[in-house]
């Protein structure tokens, strides 16, 4: 049996890193809290991966398990709000691991973002699986999803959101401004998703979002693109090709091209040294 340790480890989230580092340091003796901002454990795994991905009570298993480690978890807790991480050192806690995962979405900053049906994958993502949407009126969390959906983003995560999309009962567009060769996504995604019935636009861009006089979403104005020299990922740069415009009609528009870290950690802790992406 391991020797309990005095020392006390605070785990800022419990998403896959959280939960892996207050499981090892639980067995190497030391007393972990993780702190959680949402009102439910697992990060990623519970909100962000579809439920026919990985189902829910496997993640509620895992946690569990690390629970009878030990390991005290506090939802509902943001840190960096709430209180800082200096105020945690304050408590007792004599090392903090941060791992928040990147939860805030990016937008493509063009016109037409701000209608309805416009959702970022984050959002949409956390309604369908967290939230339930999918089982309202049970959950009172309902989300509006058209007939005809185009999902912006080459990624796993904009393949989770066409999946998801799709099992609510909408035709859904993949709209990706490289070709299939430089998708970011997991063939194994790509693959299930094509096998589903999801329709890919490669090599086009969207420029603009189209809305109606009520401001719902309509359609969306495309460019096609070219490629060309590698651009700072290794990839293929998508260039524009003059006067290619197009438009095509979808009432429903997910944006999945990324994310990056919530800043409210490294903004009330000056001394935290971060990397180029925070």
């Amino acid at each position: 049996m391991t020797a309990k340790l005095k020392q006390k480890i605070a785990v800022i989230g419990s998403g896959p890193a959280g939960l892996t580092c207050a499981a090892d340091l639980a067995k190497l003796g030391y007393a972990v809290t993780i702190f959680e901002s949402l009102h439910s454990p697992g990060g990623v795994l519970a909100y962000g991966i579809p439920e026919f991905r990985l189902p829910k009570n496997i993640v509620k298993e895992e946690i569990a398990s690390i629970k009878d480690l030990g390991v005290e978890i506090k939802t509902g807790m943001v840190v960096g709000k709430l209180f800082s991480v200096k105020e945690l050192f304050s408590q007792g806690f004599t090392a903090i691991f941060v791992g928040v995962g990147a939860g805030l979405p990016q937008f493509l900053g063009i016109e037409g973002e701000w209608l309805n049906r416009v959702y970022s994958a984050n959002e949409f993502l956390i309604r369908a699986n967290l939230m339930k949407s999918y089982l309202f009126p049970e959950y009172e969390t309902p989300l509006n999803v058209g007939r005809n959906v185009a999902v912006i983003g080459g990624g796993n995560v904009a393949m989770d959101s066409a999946r998801v999309a799709l099992r609510m009962g909408s035709k859904v567009t993949v709209i990706y401004r490289r070709s299939e060769e430089e998708m970011p996504a997991r063939k194994e995604e790509y693959e299930n998703a094509r096998e589903e019935g999801i329709k890919f636009y490669f090599l086009v861009a969207p420029v603009k979002i189209l809305g109606d006089k009520n401001n719902w979403v309509k359609g969306m104005e495309l460019i096609k693109m070219k490629l060309g020299p590698p651009d700072s990922s290794g990839r293929p740069r998508p260039i524009p090709i003059k006067n290619s415009r197009f438009s095509l009609n979808f009432d429903t528009v997910v944006i999945a091209i990324g994310q990056r870290p919530n800043p409210l950690i490294p903004e009330s802790t000056a001394e935290l040294k971060i990397g180029r992406i925070g």
